[in-house]
Parts: structure tokens; sequence; C-alpha cells
């Protein structure tokens, strides 16, 4: 074998590798944009829904969590009356799975396949029918007893007032008037109504399953810039903020690439 002939042969083997490792290069970023598109679908996240809406509804940890939440709340409130505080003391809470239940809602979103949260969620709210969170009721009363002042500050839209007043009433919650249930109006950071509880009482604790819930540095933020806030912040919660749990909806996927990371 002569040494052109040679030469030519591993030229060819070369050849052959390297056309071979891009087809398998191309398959690979086939494969990988079909999973992300398949997890991307209206179908995929729907199922993703599911799942988060059945564990919400039915998993012992989720109903573990708002007592658990809620027995904090009482330990910080406890703590708080050994204190002199110059200003009545209140507390802040979200309604929307802080307080009320929003479960049979979220399973007719399910059931439509659809994601957007804001679809008939009106009527559902004049209905008053969503039920109270493990340990709230208990824990709200105990607070009421104490003299402390409750507001519940809620994004839902001011012209379901009466019957979000109606459905707090029928769950047996205390201090269900107008003054201290503070919906919203043209703004959806909640922290002027905040400032509004602030101008005649020190808020000892707040409670919530977002974080806009608690301070004004989570309105607007990237997911990046929100994990970087509660690094920022960590020492406040299980202090003054008690955060409950919503895989569901939230500020949380505002941004999020629904393709799962390395994928």
């Amino acid at each position: 074998m002569t040494k052109h002939v040679l030469i030519a042969i591993i030229c060819c083997v070369l050849f052959s590798l390297a056309g071979c490792s891009s087809q398998k290069v191309q398959h690979h970023e086939a494969i990988t944009t079909s999973t992300a598109n398949d997890l991307c679908s209206a179908q995929s996240k729907n199922e993703r829904l599911k799942m988060a809406v059945l564990w919400y509804e039915n998993a012992g940890e989720m109903k573990a969590l708002y007592y658990q939440g809620y027995r904090l709340g009482k330990q910080v409130v406890d703590r708080s009356l050994q204190q002199h505080i110059a200003k009545k003391r209140a507390i802040v809470l979200d309604i929307d799975e802080t307080v009320l239940n929003n479960g049979p809602y979220l399973e007719s979103l399910v059931k439509s396949g659809t994601d957007d949260f804001d679809h008939d969620f009106g009527e559902w709210v004049e209905k008053a029918e969503a039920k109270p969170l493990p340990g709230v009721r208990d824990f709200l009363n105990y607070v009421n007893r104490k003299g402390i002042d409750i507001y519940y500050i809620s994004n839902r839209n001011e012209r379901h007032l009466e019957a979000t007043m109606k459905n707090l009433k029928m769950a047996g919650l205390p201090q269900v008037t107008s003054s201290h249930v503070l919906l919203k109006t043209n703004e959806a950071s909640k922290e002027s109504r905040r400032q509004l509880v602030e101008k005649n009482h020190e808020i000892i604790a707040l409670f919530g399953d977002n974080l806009i819930d608690f301070a004004h540095e989570f309105d607007g933020k990237s997911t990046a810039e929100r994990n970087n806030e509660v690094e920022q912040m960590q020492q406040l919660f299980g202090d003054k903020f008690i955060v409950f749990p919503n895989s569901i909806y939230g500020s949380w996927d505002d941004d999020l690439d629904c393709r799962i990371k390395g994928a």
C-alpha cells in the first residue's frame, strides 16, 4: 500500500466519524427541542396543573403546612404581646390560598383545560363558597380575643367586596368589615394598603402564599431577583413573614421557562 493510498483511507475514516458525530449532535438537539416543546404544550401544562391541584386538595402535607404556619403565627403573636409597642397591634393576611381555599374553582380549571387563573374567577368569588383553610379560623379567633386588629389584603377586584365579606363571615372569621377587607382598586401592589394599616398600627405578622403579600421589594421582580430578595430577608421568614404553599399559581411563574433545566 502506497503512502498516498494510506493517507486517503485515513481521511475517509475521519470524515466518516465526523459525519456520525454531527448526526448524533443533530439527533440530540432534535430530541431536546422535542422534549422542550412537549413540556411547553398546553397538554403538558394542564397535566402539571392537575398534579399541583391534586396535591393541594388531597395531600396531608398541605394541611400540615397550614396548621404549622398558623401555629407559628400564634407564637409570633404571643411573643409580641410580651413586648411594649406604642401603636395598636395588627396582623395582615392575604385571602386566596391563605385564608380561603378555592379548590373547587381550581379543579374546574383542570377540567376545562385552561391555566388562565382569571377565567370565571369573578363568578366563583360571587358564589362565596370557598372554605377556610386548616387552622385559620382558630388562629384568627385567638388573635381577635387578644385585641389585635386583623386586616385582609387581597388582589381580588374591589367590585367583589360584598361577596368576599360574605364568604369570610360564612367561614367564621372575625373583624370582617369594609375597613378591614382591603381589595384591589387601581394598582396590584399591596404596599399602599399595608401603609394604610401602618398609619395607626404596628404590623406584627403577615401571612400569604405569594412573596408580594409581604413586601414591596418583591413587586414586579424576575424569578432571580425574587430569590435574591428572599436571601436578603431570610431572617424575617418564620418571624414576621409566614408563607403558605402554592405551586398552582402565583408571581413565581410569571417569567418561568416551562422547560425543565438541562432538558
